[in-house]
């Protein structure tokens, strides 16, 4: 596996950042547990950008800030909960990077619209995948918040459900205008090749 290099670190704790920031605005509430937030997006375009490393890599970082800065504490009941919905379930968000190669074909043949789909699957994948953790968090720790004579699981699997389609749906609406209007935002640049010195005559 190749190391990661400076500048795709730096723009995953950039896009990490982003998320965060994202995060603090107001977001779609439906109920007490239940919330619709645009914030993946920067994650999701720094996956179709980047890939699967540097994605996990930027949603573990904003689940870091989350607990260094956001108002995390008071969602952590114990250290594993913690972990598991701030670190874990954060960098699962980068699983839309499995995505990464077909995208960057796509759009490299010229099929946009291929291209755009595969993006919206990609959105759908990483919103699952976050919000699997959530869930699995939800009834283990969050069981007893769930309405008197309501299954702990199938309290979690509501929330988390109807919170994971609604983000998904967002986001992917979000992000597939951004790479409509400028897709050149996931088309990283790269060193141009230097070209050897002649011989001299």
């Amino acid at each position: 596996m190749k190391k990661l290099g400076l500048v795709a670190l730096i723009e995953a704790s950039f896009f990490a950042a982003l998320a965060f920031v994202f995060d603090l605005l107001p977001s779609i509430r439906l109920s007490p547990s239940i919330s619709i937030s645009f914030a993946m997006v920067p994650i999701f375009l720094l996956a179709f950008r980047r890939g699967f490393i540097v994605s996990v890599l930027a949603g573990f970082i904003w689940g870091l800030l989350q607990v260094a800065l956001g108002d995390a504490a008071r969602s952590i009941l114990t250290p594993l909960q913690g972990f598991i919905e701030y670190f874990v379930a954060f960098a699962f968000v980068g699983f839309a990077g499995l995505f990464y190669q077909p995208v960057q074909t796509a759009y490299r043949r010229g099929r946009k619209r291929a291209a755009l789909c595969l993006v919206t699957v990609a959105v759908f994948v990483g919103s699952i995948a976050r919000y699997f953790w959530h869930f699995i968090a939800g009834f283990i720790f969050w069981g007893e918040y769930a309405p008197e004579g309501m299954n702990p699981v199938w309290f979690s699997f509501v929330a988390n459900g109807v919170t994971a389609l609604g983000a998904a749906v967002l986001c992917s609406i979000l992000t597939v205008l951004v790479l409509s209007s400028a897709p050149t935002l996931i088309r990283p640049k790269t060193a141009a090749p230097v070209s050897p010195p002649k011989k001299a005559s």
